[in-house]
């Protein structure tokens, strides 16, 4: 497990994001989890977000913890995350977590899925190697 740290790295999560993470936490009995956030293939643009709720880091896992709340995310996901900020939104016609990811090409309409930027790209394909 590692701290990812330093400006360009860093994943920032607003404190609204915090507090449905706290919230979510508690609803499931799990005050110790964190957030999982990773990328997977698919959606309207290629690449698209997922997010759960997980008790397990593993050894090619970063944690960033802000304010008690950690934020797990695998080594590949992280290429695709780095410098993001997470934020939650609720508005009368929805409601969920909002990703604003400086590594996205281009995203679709309901901001769930992104084509990455090539150099990105790129830099994934190294990792996976």
């Amino acid at each position: 497990m590692s701290l990812i740290a330093g400006p360009s790295e860093q994943i920032s999560i607003t404190s609204r994001a915090l507090d449905r993470v706290r919230q979510l936490l508690q609803k499931e009995g799990k005050p110790d989890a964190g957030l999982r956030l990773y990328i997977s293939g698919g959606g309207c643009a290629g690449m698209s977000y997922g997010m759960s709720i997980d008790d397990t880091v593993g050894a090619d896992d970063a944690v960033v913890k802000s304010n008690g709340v950690k934020v797990i995310v695998d080594k590949l996901s992280l290429i695709y995350l780095r410098g993001s900020v997470i934020d939650y939104e609720e508005t009368l016609q929805t409601s969920g977590f909002k990703v604003d990811n400086p590594n996205a090409a281009a995203s679709c309409g309901c901001g769930l899925s992104f084509k990455a930027k090539k150099e990105t790209q790129e830099a994934a394909k190294q990792v996976a190697q």
